[in-house]
């Protein structure tokens, strides 16, 4: 039957009947706050509903008003239900949408209430024809019966909206103060709560970076220690260098004499046709020989055994030069983001 015009947010308060000076929280939360139109009464209404329970249900009359007591708060009586209703809002920007709801709403309610006098005048026209007759002269007293009647009747509504007119006033003037009290509370609350739960959680993130921190630099050492290492190796290395240099030599001196006593060979096995007749000289001749051999041999074993073990030696320096450029680049990325961490815990720290 109620149709929704206008909805909006907002922490609702009622006055304290006791007091008439406190205002007393309907529930924890912001709850919808919504303007209603009941067609078949003519009539508007404010509602809010928190779970199963209306928190409001105040009927809009055209002697209503809607005060703003503050950038974020209004209130307005309803002396029908006898109390008075407060709203506080996220922003200013809702608190004046709701007061301009208000207002066309109170205009509303005033030419709907004009419609049905006119509709109730016509229908009667002997209230009508009195009406007329009394309403040019409503305060001049006179004899008759209907007419003292409705002066008494004037005289009672004019002294009920200048009590409803002072309660307003009072209201408005006990209230400001507790009312911006009450708002700047749940402002502040709120802000806090957030605020609570992102120093935890910087908290939690700050004990994570140093944990992580803490693993970098470890790690950072452990690198370190291996380079320290690896570059004693190096140096290691470069003694067994010099040591290659000197064995090359060596076996360079080695090819020459080993080529040199192949050509003593040689020239011997030439000789040796006219030198049979001496036979002592025979004897020595192949004697040497086999002394030449037997030397050309393990010349020729040492060179194989030198070739073998410098050829080992340089496999193994190329793979100890890899691995130090494979720890040194490891060594650069855990650097960068060390860097990168101090710089995120910094930036943290001064926030």
């Amino acid at each position: 039957r109620e149709q929704p015009i206008f909805s909006t947010r907002a922490h609702v308060f009622q006055i304290d009947p006791a007091t008439k000076r406190n205002w007393i929280p309907a529930s924890k939360h912001a709850l919808t706050v919504s303007y209603f139109y009941d067609g078949t009464r003519n009539v508007y209404r404010i509602i809010s509903v928190g779970g199963t329970k209306a928190i409001i249900n105040s009927t809009i009359t055209p002697n209503m008003t809607f005060t703003k007591t503050s950038q974020k708060f209004g209130q307005w009586a309803d002396s029908r239900a006898n109390t008075v209703y407060g709203l506080g809002f996220a922003s200013e920007q809702h608190l004046s949408q709701f007061a301009e709801k208000f207002q066309e709403v109170k205009e509303a309610a005033r030419l709907a209430r004009e419609k049905s006098q006119d509709k109730t005048e016509l229908t009667n026209p002997a209230l009508n024809i009195t009406s007329h007759q009394v309403l040019p002269s409503p305060i001049i007293s006179s004899n008759g019966p209907g007419e003292d009647k409705l002066f008494r009747s004037q005289s009672a509504d004019v002294e009920i909206s200048t009590e409803k007119e002072r309660l307003k006033k009072m209201l408005s003037e006990g209230s400001v103060s507790e009312v911006q009290w009450e708002a700047e509370f749940f402002s502040l609350q709120d802000n806090n709560n957030k605020l609570v739960a992102a120093l935890h959680e910087a908290n939690a993130n700050v004990d994570q970076w140093k944990k992580q921190l803490t693993a970098y630099q470890e790690e950072t050492e452990s690198l370190r220690q291996r380079v320290a290492e690896l570059e004693s190796q190096g140096t290691h290395d470069s003694s067994s260098e010099n040591n290659k240099e000197e064995l090359s030599q060596t076996l360079e001196e080695l090819e020459l004499l080993l080529k040199a006593k192949d050509e003593e060979i040689q020239m011997l096995k030439s000789q040796k046709c006219g030198r049979w007749e001496a036979e002592g000289e025979r004897e020595e001749t192949l004697q040497k020989l086999q002394e030449l051999e037997a030397r050309n041999a393990e010349l020729e074993q040492r060179l194989h055994l030198a070739e073998q073990s410098l050829a080992e030696s340089l496999a193994e320096r190329e793979k100890m030069h890899s691995e130090v450029s494979r720890v040194a680049e490891i060594m650069d990325v855990k650097i960068f983001e060390l860097s990168e961490l101090r710089q995120g815990l910094a930036k943290l720290l001064e926030s």
